[in-house]
């Protein structure tokens, strides 16, 4: 098995809600929208428990967010 990363859908998931942006996102989740940024540029992973409320605020499965891929 090669090296594995996190990859996620956060940007299409904020584009498909009304164009959500990412301050409205992190407002709802309660995290700066800089974290927000550096969650979908891939630079930070978030905590099981930000991964699950940024999944209920899309009303979609975890791993519609997030998914562990091979690079």
């Amino acid at each position: 098995m090669g090296k594995m990363r996190i990859q996620n859908n956060i940007r299409k998931l904020r584009f498909n809600k009304d164009e959500m942006t990412q301050q409205a996102l992190a407002e709802a989740i309660g995290v700066t929208r800089q974290t927000i940024h550096h969650i979908e540029a891939g630079k930070y992973s978030p905590s099981l428990e930000l991964a699950f409320k940024i999944a209920l605020i899309f009303e979609v499965p975890l791993d519609d967010v997030f998914q562990y891929v091979e690079e």
